[in-house]
């Protein structure tokens, strides 16, 4: 397995004496309203699913989710969660060479190395944000057939239009672009952005529901893309790759919209206040720098005096585990991310981050270059 990822909650259990539950996982970009309670009395009565093998395409689940997104299930596939999926594209497709938006989810790149494709980068900019570059993406998407973009991305927090993102592909017909949007149900105005809607042949877009319906465990992703395209990638899927309480929970989360609407619109409403308040506490009292971040997740530059294996390890001390962003391509160790969970986890992290900063810093002290 490649290890490109961030903390263990398991280990640092193991490490601490303490049960996972016991740790507030600040590392894990999942919803900290989450799950919803009715979906969960759903599953536990669901429970007997495990005796039986699921639906082997996972057929009643595509159809559910299609009709929900108003797509036809002719252009989706389901999987075992969306990195199953990430993996299948390069081999499917058969791409000469690709192209990683970075810094990123490290799978993209790891999913080209697993299928032995050449793949570049390209770099957004600290200066800027970290917001994509669109003319620098489509000169260097010219020169490949397959490009992953994640929108919002992970871990900067940074997105990019819906206009911005169908002039790109619409300039680039044979090239292939892979829109990752597992965090776009953390951003304000969702059906503003998403290419679920497109009919760009050369679109695959991605689409989680670990993140927004915090079900992590259940293992949930689809792809939606043209029907040509569809049938490349599911010849290379597996019998049975959604398994039957994750079969469940989709089935319920795409029949209930009373429900999941109202709790999504309240996801992002906390989020918002939240992440206000987390900022303003930071930049208020140390030099910490918050990037702008749609999604529930920060991107925090520390100040000079300070890596992120420091706070990392303060962190897990005191039993809060963060993700140290030292192994992203295009990050260092002046870099840490913070998924927000409860106003009271939030505030022990901010507070803890800030007698780091006051330690370990001076008032002279800038941002990492």
């Amino acid at each position: 397995m490649i290890n490109g990822h961030g903390g263990n909650i398991y280990r640092l259990a193991g490490q601490l004496g303490c049960r996972p539950e016991e740790i507030s996982d600040m590392s894990a970009n999942v919803n900290p309203l989450g799950p919803i309670p009715a979906l969960v009395d759903h599953l536990k009565m669901e429970i007997q699913a495990i005796a039986s093998l699921p639906e082997v395409d996972a057929g009643k689940v595509i159809r559910s989710f299609s009709r929900f997104y108003d797509v036809e299930p002719k252009q989706v596939m389901a999987g075992n969660g969306t990195t199953e999926l990430i993996y299948i594209i390069p081999r499917a497709i058969r791409s000469a060479r690709a192209l990683v938006v970075e810094p990123t989810y490290a799978d993209y790149q790891d999913a080209c190395k697993m299928n032995r494709i050449p793949f570049d980068h390209l770099f957004c900019k600290k200066e800027n944000n970290f917001v994509p570059d669109m003319d620098a993406i489509e000169k260097a998407a010219s020169k490949v057939d397959l490009v992953f973009i994640c929108n919002p991305n992970n871990p900067t927090g940074a997105m990019v239009s819906r206009s911005d993102l169908e002039s790109l592909c619409i300039s680039l017909p044979g090239t292939l672009f892979v829109i990752d949007e597992s965090y776009l149900p953390f951003a304000p105005v969702p059906a503003a952005v998403t290419m679920m809607g497109t009919d760009l042949s050369n679109v695959i877009v991605l689409n989680s529901m670990s993140k927004a319906f915090r079900v992590p465990g259940l293992r949930i992703g689809f792809i939606k893309t043209s029907e040509v395209l569809l049938e490349k990638l599911a010849s290379y899927a597996l019998p049975w790759s959604v398994n039957s309480l994750a079969q469940k929970a989709v089935e319920w989360l795409m029949t209930h919209p009373g429900q999941v609407n109202p709790f999504l619109e309240n996801t992002r409403a906390f989020i918002t206040s939240e992440k206000s308040r987390f900022k303003k506490s930071l930049e208020n009292k140390t030099r910490v720098r918050c990037f702008p971040s749609v999604t529930s997740f920060l991107l925090l530059g520390l100040p000079n005096g300070l890596n992120a294996h420091t706070v990392w390890q303060t962190m897990a001390t005191n039993r809060i585990l963060i993700r140290d962003c030292a192994n992203f391509n295009g990050l260092s160790d002046k870099f840490i991310r913070i998924s927000l969970k409860s106003e009271k986890e939030n505030s022990r992290a901010a507070d803890l981050l800030i007698q780091l900063c006051q330690n370990h810093t001076s008032t002279g002290d800038n941002h990492a270059r």
